[in-house]
């Protein structure tokens, strides 16, 4: 990934140079719906071509899609198969959410097809991202889709939970999209809503308002910028977007806050470009990952591996194979964190492993396609993935 170089000129930062191979775009409801009361086929047609366009440039993609409240409400209130709903009641939501996500998943679905792109629907949950082995078959299954080409559309399941449409900060799709992009290592998350970005204050109050165009640090200013009401729509404001931003930002992620209606918008961002509010990250998301692996804190057990493996290892940045284990020692399970020694007893890696103690012993030495036959299901065809091992 190349560095992104910003220059000042007239007191706007031009960055020159840039390139995010792996993005996260979140998509809100106004900006899906155009401000109406269903979903708007030009407004979204215009963020797919982008996004197409961007692929084929070799760009990795991820969306997080809002929408899927606002379908239902429109079609369940218009087919008038229901009593009166409480628009905030949280049985009523969930309902509208259930209705909405078919709806909202066929028209991204028709829509890319068009262009001859796949797309995956993923739906999770917070508690999916809790748990170890929940966290990392995500992001297994995300980071294999966008290397295949498709494209994963995320939204949150809200059928089963309710912290999005209950509208607490948890569940809310802003910070679903932080989590995603974290989950991915996202080089950007852009954040596409109805305004052009984070003012210095509420532009609808105070007249003096002005767009921050670039913020380095999200202080208690910035906060308190951020705070506000929510869409009429959407379940989220920008005080969730900063919020996200917050958590994207420290993991090493840059995010960009910017009107989903702008012309080009996503092209643009992508391209470095300066649009809307742009958050600098505060954190170094491969020092990071190395400091929580290398910690030895949540190690509980080791790989032993084979000299072969182990220069395929350092040398050719490889994920660890079947193949090249001779064996397995402690007591790990899936989605732990094990140290990876040489025969030698050469402390060369230290990941998360796919597999359990028991199932590694089991398929030591044999090749990936083995897996299945040796026990009978695969959960993937490394033992560790390259994104989740570092070297010593």
């Amino acid at each position: 990934m190349e560095i992104v170089v910003a220059s000042m000129s007239a007191g706007r930062p031009q960055q020159q140079h840039v390139e995010y191979p792996r993005i996260v775009v979140k998509v809100g409801t106004n900006v899906l719906t155009a401000g109406s009361d269903e979903l708007n086929t030009e407004a979204m047609a215009a963020l797919v071509e982008q996004i197409v366009q961007l692929q084929r440039r070799g760009i990795e993609l991820v969306v997080v899609t809002s929408g899927a409240i606002a379908v239902g409400r429109h079609r369940v209130t218009s087919s008038q198969r229901v009593g009166k709903l409480h628009p905030r009641d949280v049985q009523a939501r969930q309902v509208f959410a259930s209705v909405g996500q078919g709806r909202l998943m066929a028209l991204w679905d028709e829509l890319f097809e068009q262009h001859d792109v796949v797309i995956a629907q993923a739906l999770l949950t917070g508690n999916d991202l809790d748990d170890r082995v929940g966290y990392l078959n995500a992001r297994n299954t995300l980071t294999r889709m966008v290397e295949l080409g498709v494209v994963p559309i995320v939204n949150e399941n809200d059928v089963v939970s309710i912290d999005e449409i209950a509208e607490t900060n948890i569940g809310d799709n802003d910070n679903l999209s932080a989590q995603v992009a974290n989950l991915v290592d996202a080089d950007l998350l852009l954040l596409l809503t109805d305004v052009a970005g984070l003012y210095s204050a509420d532009p609808g109050r105070d007249p003096e308002a002005r767009l921050l165009e670039e913020v380095a640090e999200i202080d208690d200013a910035i906060v308190a910028a951020a705070a506000g009401a929510p869409g009429a729509r959407g379940t989220g404001g920008m005080a969730t977007k900063v919020e996200a931003a917050r958590l994207a930002t420290q993991h090493g992620t840059h995010v960009v806050i910017a009107d989903g209606q702008a012309r080009d918008v996503v092209r643009r961002a992508a391209s470095g470009e300066p649009v809307g509010t742009h958050f600098l990250p505060s954190g170094d998301r491969t020092e990071s990952r190395r400091r929580y692996l290398m910690s030895g804190l949540q190690v509980r057990g080791r790989v032993i591996i084979d000299d072969g493996a182990a220069a395929a290892l350092r040398h050719g940045g490889n994920s660890l194979l079947p193949a090249g284990v001779t064996g397995a020692e402690g007591e790990f399970g899936r989605g732990d964190v094990v140290h990876v020694y040489s025969t030698g007893g050469e402390h060369v890696a230290t990941g998360i492993a796919n597999y359990a103690r028991s199932e590694v012993v089991r398929i030591a030495g044999k090749h990936s396609e083995q897996i299945v036959h040796e026990l009978g299901y695969e959960q993937s065809e490394e033992v560790i993935h390259r994104n989740n091992l570092v070297l010593v």
